[in-house]
């Protein structure tokens, strides 16, 4: 997926969260999962995939970043939860065909 995305992974449901923006979503979250990202999603094992939006530019992706990351903490639940409703790692869903 070579379009830009905003992402959020988790560490477990109940745990930490952390709101990306990328240009590569596929080898960024295989550097979160691979802890080559190092910081604060390595410091707090953050590997999951829990939901990402495509967007048509970098300018949208990263507007939209930040205003994810200004929300409260339930805020970002709920947007998960809207299309992950079960907190399942989407890393399969990006990797596969």
């Amino acid at each position: 997926m070579k379009l830009p995305a905003v992402y959020i992974l988790a560490s477990n449901r109940i745990g930490t969260l952390y709101v990306g923006v990328t240009s590569d979503l596929v080898q960024r979250v295989w550097q979160h999962r691979e802890h080559l990202a190092a910081g604060f999603t390595d410091k707090h094992n953050i590997t999951q995939l829990v939901y990402y939006e495509l967007h048509s530019s970098m300018e949208d992706a990263i507007r939209r970043e930040k205003q994810i990351k200004k929300w409260r903490r339930e805020w970002k639940l709920r947007l998960i939860e809207e299309s992950n409703p079960y907190w399942l790692d989407l890393w399969n869903n990006i990797t596969s065909g």
